[in-house]
């Protein structure tokens, strides 16, 4: 499926999105241990921005978001005016693999919601991205629940294999250290979220 089809399908979805508040807690629980003051956050494949505005906590210099539909990035800029007036975050339409970002120029990489549209290829453009200390943070669907539908599941890449337990959810992070995977449950949905950090 080309860029143009893929993004198509996400604006469709990107009028109603912010109505689902499981986004938002993942996104808190992504930032929330991460430490204060970085230079540089990337979030990748941001949506409507929910883990963009969560990572202002943090007092960035600078947060750059990327997804593929303009749709969802037009949605996530029309709340800049209220929760980023100092305008900390650039917004850019475009593929999120590979990041539009220097080689170890990144302290903060951010996934929410989003690595099952990604693949496994992800890893190694945040490997690439992060400075050596640098932080991920990501959350991922569980094997056991994760039944995508319709044209969402022509749009998952093969090359990921979805964890069923928090250890294979950490064990996706290969090639970083420090990693911790998390069950994160609000009501009768779940994700793992994951922190590791770049060695």
């Amino acid at each position: 499926m080309d860029h143009d089809t893929r993004a198509a399908v996400f604006d469709g979805t990107a009028e109603r999105y912010d109505e689902d508040p499981f986004h938002a807690s993942v996104a808190e629980a992504l930032v929330a241990p991460l430490p204060e003051g970085p230079e540089l956050v990337l979030d990748v494949a941001c949506g409507t921005g929910f883990a963009a505005y969560e990572a202002l906590r943090l007092k960035p210099s600078r947060v750059l978001a990327v997804d593929l539909s303009p749709a969802m990035v037009a949605r996530a800029e029309s709340k800049a005016a209220s929760l980023d007036p100092s305008g900390v975050i650039t917004w850019q339409v475009g593929p999120a693999v590979p990041m539009p970002a220097e080689d170890r120029s990144a302290d903060v990489v951010l996934c929410a919601s989003s690595l099952h549209f990604l693949g496994a290829v992800a890893f190694a453009d945040w490997l690439r991205v992060l400075r050596p200390g640098g932080r991920l943070a990501f959350s991922v669907v569980s094997g056991l629940r994760f039944r995508p539908s319709g044209p969402f599941a022509e749009l998952v890449p093969k090359d990921l294999t979805f964890p069923t337990d928090e250890a294979g959810a950490g064990a996706l992070a290969a090639g970083f250290v420090d990693v911790s995977a998390k069950t994160f449950a609000v009501g009768s949905r779940s994700v793992f979220v994951v922190h590791a950090t770049a060695p």
